[in-house]
């Protein structure tokens, strides 16, 4: 089966590097693979990207070796299932707040027995290979995404869900959630950071990696700094609203 880079990376004591894909389109998600990104998350979630989208992302994205990850709408098992069978390597779970919630997405996430997705992989083995299902459990990734005050409650039994991979902040919602910030991305103020730092821990402590989004180079810098095994840099779309700089200097 294709070696997941990721874990590679991680195995070797490094971070890796992210970005998210919410413009759901083949080319761009092609164009932003290739500049050499450890991964790629296409979002289902909060951006208009549907299945048929999703698809021919992952495979424009499999003509390089950037690693694709998926967030799906929701925690529900047909999602998860399905955004594998396309070939992601990694899956991003919203709002799991309890152990339960980790428990039943990596069960849709995981063949039996350590789990109850279904067998039909169909692209997933063209991307991964032949042996892809006596490997996949190894191999793809199992993501919770952690953003909300009950889920930082529970940190700790969610870290030590079995086959779960990583935890993964959303800092947007975890701050709103909270009452410290207005819902921004990079919030660096006290009590978002506390909360960061908390949810940081009890992933190592439980032996597993820890990720965040964000969508600069400076907050990154400072996830980076703290211990994050991945972090969001950025965002297709955030790149593509800097060509304002270039309007103001054509204008100047």
């Amino acid at each position: 089966m294709r070696p997941n880079k990721l874990r590679e990376i991680w195995k070797s004591g490094k971070h890796a590097n992210n970005i998210w894909l919410s413009i759901g389109n083949g080319y761009c998600a092609e164009l932003i693979a290739h500049q050499g990104w450890d991964s790629v998350t296409v979002d289902m979630q909060h951006a208009p990207t549907d299945f048929r989208d999703a698809l021919a992302m992952l495979s424009a994205i499999s003509t390089t070796d950037c690693v694709p990850l998926v967030r799906v709408p929701w925690n529900a098992p047909d999602a998860v299932m399905r955004v594998l069978d396309a070939g992601a390597y990694g899956v991003i779970c919203p709002m799991i707040d309890t152990a339960e919630d980790a428990r039943a997405f990596v069960s849709a996430a995981r063949y039996a027995p350590q789990g109850s997705r279904s067998v039909g992989p169909n692209r997933a083995r063209l991307y991964g290979g032949d042996d892809y299902i006596a490997r996949a459990n190894q191999t793809v990734l199992t993501i919770a995404q952690i953003e909300t005050k009950m889920a930082l409650d529970n940190v700790e039994a969610i870290a030590k869900t079995p086959g779960l991979d990583m935890l993964f902040i959303g800092p947007s919602d975890l701050g709103l959630s909270l009452g410290t910030t207005d819902g921004h991305a990079n919030p660096m103020d006290r009590d978002t950071q506390a909360a960061i730092d908390t949810i940081l821990a009890a992933a190592h402590a439980a032996g597993i990696t820890a990720g965040i989004f964000g969508t600069t180079a400076d907050f990154a810098k400072a996830m980076f700094a703290k211990g994050f095994d991945l972090v969001t840099v950025t965002t297709d779309a955030t790149l593509l609203g800097a060509g304002r700089t270039l309007v103001e200097i054509s204008a100047s």
